[in-house]
């Protein structure tokens, strides 16, 4: 939902300029599936619902709000047969509920969503209560939902995320499609090295001498300081460092703020009072396959984002919650109802020939996070905190500089 007061400039700038990545020119590696997202694979179906209203000083419970939830159903809305899955945890500083249960048993039979840090618990409560309307057959569910934090952006603590928001993300969702990016969903409230960042998405199809296999991959990013960002393999951040994150009106820094976003106030860089550095964040990873991958098998395949995370210069930081989880919708018929004494026949990929779906997951992850940073505009959030826009113009000049532009 969105505000009728929303200020101009801010309602202009929510979504960018419906711009992607490769509208640029960047250069990415692989190729992508038809419209470069992970509804690319089939079944898989994404819904969002954004919460956009208020502005000026923070006050908890009243906002500003910029936050919301992101739901994926990996078989499709009206579909809650398991598929294998499996997760991973760069730098664990954040949440994704239901893994313990993931890992132990390779399977998941629900839908994933996410949100911001402190609206865990009541979109997991609602992802229950969504199943049991849905009429799915389970004594009990631990549903996956990941969380990034929002709170330098959006009254995190103000409640705001209620169950009626997690039913609408779930319930709007569409398969085989085109999807949103930037200030949308669970990634409205987010930053990317100190840009305005949030929901990005992005696919790779292997040819057809090796599978046909199509992976999908969906991010909510929310990590990185400037400075480190790279960007076709040049450090395009030590040239941007103009432009950061700052606060319009000045009489609303408290101390507080002073002292937990030093740079963001113009003062010099030091770490924050918990230790961290200025950008420390998260990011929350979701790929999708269709190839048909057992759960050891997508464990592998869901470390495979750090790579990416790192060719963008990140670093899994001490503060940062980089969580990943892995699902193929190949085996439809797989279930844990079999009878006793009977077994059941999966598709089994071969081992050895994963390393083509390994570059896919990676090209698809690096393409998915520039893909949120070029979709999401500038924006205003908490006590008129500005947080820009990644410069299309001066990224374009300077991958140009070094004949990158594609």
């Amino acid at each position: 939902m969105m505000s009728a007061r929303a200020p101009t400039k801010e309602r202009d700038q929510m979504h960018g300029q419906g711009l992607r990545a490769r509208d640029l020119g960047i250069p990415f590696s692989g190729t992508p599936g038809r419209f470069n997202a992970i509804t690319d694979v089939a079944g898989v179906a994404v819904g969002y619902e954004t919460l956009w209203f208020g502005e000026g000083p923070l006050v908890s419970g009243r906002g500003p709000v910029r936050t919301g939830v992101t739901a994926i159903h990996p078989r499709g809305i009206d579909n809650g047969n398991p598929c294998f899955a499996g997760s991973f945890a760069l730098n664990a500083a954040g949440e994704m509920t239901g893994l313990n249960w993931l890992e132990e048993r390779g399977l998941y039979d629900g839908p994933i969503l996410i949100t911001n840090t402190h609206s865990v618990g009541v979109v997991r409560d609602a992802a229950i209560r969504w199943m049991r309307d849905k009429g799915r057959d389970f004594v009990w569910s631990v549903p996956i939902v990941g969380e990034t934090y929002d709170g330098s952006f959006n009254d995190i603590d103000g409640g705001h995320i209620r169950a009626e928001h997690a039913f609408a993300a779930l319930n709007h969702a569409t398969a085989g499609g085109p999807l949103n990016e930037g200030n949308i969903g669970g990634g409205t409230g987010m930053m990317t090295y100190e840009y305005k960042g949030g929901t990005g998405t992005a696919s790779r199809q292997l040819s057809n001498e090796i599978g046909g296999y199509t992976v999908g991959v969906l991010v909510q990013s929310n990590y990185g300081e400037r400075q480190q960002l790279r960007i076709g393999g040049i450090k395009v951040g030590e040239s941007l460092t103009d432009n950061l994150p700052h606060f319009l009106d000045q009489t609303l820094v408290t101390e507080e703020l002073r002292q937990r976003h030093p740079r963001w106030c113009g003062q010099k860089s030091r770490p924050g009072r918990n230790g961290g550095k200025p950008g420390e964040g998260s990011i929350i990873v979701v790929v999708a396959t269709d190839a048909p991958l057992l759960p050891h098998q997508l464990r592998r395949l869901a470390k495979r984002p750090a790579l990416a995370i790192g060719r963008l210069g990140g670093v899994g930081a001490a503060m940062s919650g980089d969580i990943f989880i892995a699902f193929s919708v190949a085996n439809a018929g797989v279930t844990e109802k079999a009878t006793v004494g009977h077994s059941n026949l999966v598709d089994n990929y071969a081992n050895l020939a994963l390393t083509p779906l390994f570059e896919a997951t990676i090209d698809a992850t690096e393409e998915a996070i520039v893909n949120a940073m070029v979709a999401a505009g500038g924006a205003e959030g908490i006590n008129n905190l500005y947080v820009p826009q990644l410069p299309h113009d001066r990224l374009r000049h300077l991958l140009a500089q070094h004949n990158l532009l594609v």
